[in-house]
């Protein structure tokens, strides 16, 4: 009877039968919620739709707390922040420096369990036996219970260096790990600097656009002077004053961006936008000079301390020792085991001690060839591995080839810029001596004045390029360097190199 009513259930009747005898409450909504689960049901209806997630997904609980991480000193100072208080605070509160780390870390727990193959492993177990059986025909019946600890040993002889294999893989994917966990760092350290030098340079191109606007008036003023005078027409006090309008307006433009920009640098370092800060001003001198080394030293300075070149070359070691570990498991393995315990029988009168030790061979002679795929897969990792680093290492000559003649036409044009800006003031100031003797037109004097106006902006433009060109070059040659604004210069930091033991 019940065969035959196995063989007329449908099989999707039998599951929801088997559902709602487990799951009670469904009830027919529930079988009919277990009928309807097919695989289309739970993804977007057509290619052409989006697909809906369902209203109560859950989120991963954030547990970082949302406010920055600041040193008191740096709250006790917020409105003369320096580059070295800024890219701190940065480091403290980037999500990207946390993610890093704590990948760095995994990997090391990954090495230090890895390293626990050399030592042997115990195991601490207790069996509980019961056994019904019968003898001679069924003649003689028995019921018997058993049970008592004991304690197990195994230990590894040999295994054709596969425990190195492994351990040195493990030790090289830490190492790649902590790499980049420094090239987030100094990722991090350029996104600040370029943020900082931005602010720098609106808050220079305000002083400019003040200046211009000073000017402008001045210009007005002599305009006014020779109108009332009879030696000037009212086309050139309406001249002037378009140009005192359109000085202000960039005026109120330039403010505009510096509020914008400085909005963007707290959100850089971790505060809120609408934080009261402030920092320094562009510096009016800079070392120009300050990279004496050629191209080729600095090329080979990168190749030396560039994290993420170390990270994938460490990345090809680690690919490597994977190859040697999985040619070591088609080899056999020799294993010592051992056992000590008791059992006791029916009662704790009577038992046995048992003891074993031995030495077992293992010599895998097939798996389906898993193993040699798997052989051929590190391989091909491993190949993989050795072309990201060489793909990388070209990228870093042409990232240091780059920046370093980037650099070059920076100091160039910051140079070239000066001169620009002292020829173009003495202009001005020639025309406007001449206007106000009456010599002068006042078409020349405006002249003078956009010249004057473009060659602040430029110069201003220029040294703010030559410092984001040395933060650029100092980050591809793998460096951090940093302005030190109390002494007027750069200092340069060299992440110390760690010992690959």
């Amino acid at each position: 009877m019940i065969q035959l009513f196995l063989t007329r259930l449908s099989v999707p009747k039998l599951i929801c039968a088997g559902a709602i005898l487990s799951l009670p409450l469904l009830g027919p909504a529930g079988c009919s919620a277990v009928l309807k689960g097919s695989a289309v049901s739970q993804t977007a209806a057509r290619p052409s739709v989006q697909w809906q997630p369902p209203q109560k997904m859950p989120l991963p609980v954030d547990t970082v707390s949302k406010a920055a991480k600041v040193p008191p000193e740096v709250l006790a100072n917020l409105q003369s922040l320096t580059l070295e208080q800024i890219v701190d605070i940065a480091l403290r509160n980037n999500p990207d420096t946390r993610t890093s780390w704590a990948s760095a870390v995994a990997a090391a727990a990954k090495l230090n369990s890895e390293k626990g193959a050399w030592l042997p492993s115990f195991d601490v177990q207790a069996n509980a036996n019961k056994s019904q059986g019968s003898v001679a025909a069924g003649r003689f019946s028995f019921n018997q219970f058993t049970y008592g600890p004991s304690v197990s040993l195994n230990y590894i002889l040999f295994d054709f260096g596969k425990r190195g294999a492994d351990i040195d893989a493990a030790r090289q994917a830490m190492y790649s790990r902590n790499f980049t966990h420094n090239s987030t760092l100094q990722n991090v350290v350029l996104l600040v600097e370029t943020a900082y030098f931005k602010y720098l340079n609106a808050k220079a191109l305000f002083q400019a656009e003040e200046t211009s606007f000073k000017e402008a008036r001045e210009n007005l003023e002599a305009a006014e002077q020779r109108h009332k005078a009879g030696l000037a027409t009212i086309a050139d006090v309406l001249q002037a004053k378009t140009t005192v309008s359109q000085a202000q307006l960039g005026l109120q433009d330039v403010e505009g961006r510096i509020k914008t920009i400085r909005g963007a640098l707290a959100t850089a370092i971790g505060l809120d936008a609408n934080v009261e800060y402030d920092v320094g001003f562009l510096p009016n001198e800079l070392p120009v000079n300050l990279v004496s080394e050629t191209v080729d030293n600095l090329i080979a300075q990168a190749e030396s301390l560039r994290p993420d070149l170390a990270a994938a070359g460490a990345s090809v070691r680690e690919a490597e020792a994977n190859v040697l570990s999985k040619n070591a498991e088609r080899l056999p393995s020799i294993a010592l085991s051992g056992l000590i315990g008791r059992d006791y029988f029916n009662s704790r009168d009577r038992y046995s001690n048992n003891k074993r030790a031995g030495v077992a061979l293992s010599f895998p002679l097939f798996s389906g060839f898993s193993m040699e795929n798997d052989v051929l897969e590190a391989q091909a990792e491993a190949e993989a591995a050795r072309g990201r680093f060489k793909s990388l290492k070209n990228r870093v000559v042409l990232d240091v080839w780059t920046s370093y003649y980037t650099m070059k036409t920076a100091s160039q044009r910051m140079e070239t810029s000066k001169d620009l800006l002292a020829s173009a003031t003495e202009s001005h100031q020639v025309a406007l001596e001449r206007y106000k003797a009456g010599v002068g037109s006042m078409l020349e004097l405006l002249a003078a004045q956009s010249t004057l106006e473009n060659a602040r902006a430029l110069e201003v433009m220029a040294r703010t390029d030559w410092l984001l060109s040395i933060a650029q070059l100092a980050h591809d040659t793998g460096t951090l360097w940093t302005y030190e604004e109390t002494a007027g210069g750069f200092k340069t930091g060299q992440p110390e190199k760690e010992e690959q033991k």
